[in-house]
């Protein structure tokens, strides 16, 4: 998995809260045992007419937003299934970042983003980015009015710059140890081959038979 240190990219923008994993990668693409592949059919409901041309009114096929690697969305994005495969369709379309709200309901802080889907965005070298609403408020707007407006996401110092004339610069947090493993670019396997002396230790004394002795 390649390491996220720094990323600068252009900013696309997905108006839509609720965006659970079904329309970020529908179930008919979830037969393949490949991991690759997913990328042209990301957002796939959205992104076709039925007869397969491109759908113009789908906002990320914007001409404007084509060589985007960073998406702002709304709260609860990746709800629904726990597929890893809407993490892959995500990243194989060229996102390395996702940026979306919390939201304060009933007294309540309801998170950005599913709990299994952030997850995967670990464990799959993307990096999700958890912003007040008014800060994303923000964001739209800023987008709405710089055509091919771009970020810079520093991972180590935990923030992220609009590159406009005057730099608009947000601060954000993250798990330590989902920072860790993205700045080092460690998947869940990676993770389990560094105790890869204790397992091999292990397995060598441990007898089946009499697992108590």
């Amino acid at each position: 998995m390649t390491p996220f240190t720094e990323h600068t990219g252009i900013v696309a923008t997905l108006d839509r809260s609720n965006v659970d994993t079904d329309a970020i990668i529908p179930k008919q693409f979830l037969k393949s045992i490949q991991r690759t592949g997913y990328g042209p059919n990301a957002f796939f409901d959205w992104r076709y007419l039925p007869d397969g041309r491109i759908n113009e009114d789908f906002e990320l096929n914007h001409p404007r937003f084509q060589e985007r690697s960073i998406l702002v969305t709304r709260n609860n994005f990746g709800c629904g299934s726990s597929r890893e495969h809407a993490v892959w369709a995500l990243v194989q379309d060229g996102y390395r970042v996702v940026i979306a709200p919390w939201k304060e309901m009933e007294g309540k802080r309801l998170p950005a983003f599913a709990d299994i889907f952030r997850n995967n965005t670990t464990k799959n070298g993307m990096l999700a980015i958890e912003l007040s609403e008014a800060d994303v408020d923000e964001i739209f707007d800023m987008v709405a009015g710089h055509v091919g407006l771009t970020a810079t996401v520093d991972l180590p110092a935990q923030l992220v710059r609009f590159n406009l004339p005057s730099p608009r610069t947000f601060d954000f947090n993250i798990d330590a140890g989902a920072k860790k493993q993205l700045l080092n670019g460690l998947d869940d396997i990676d993770l389990t081959l560094q105790h890869e002396v204790d397992i091999s230790r292990f397995e060598a004394q441990y007898d089946p038979l009499n697992p108590q002795a």
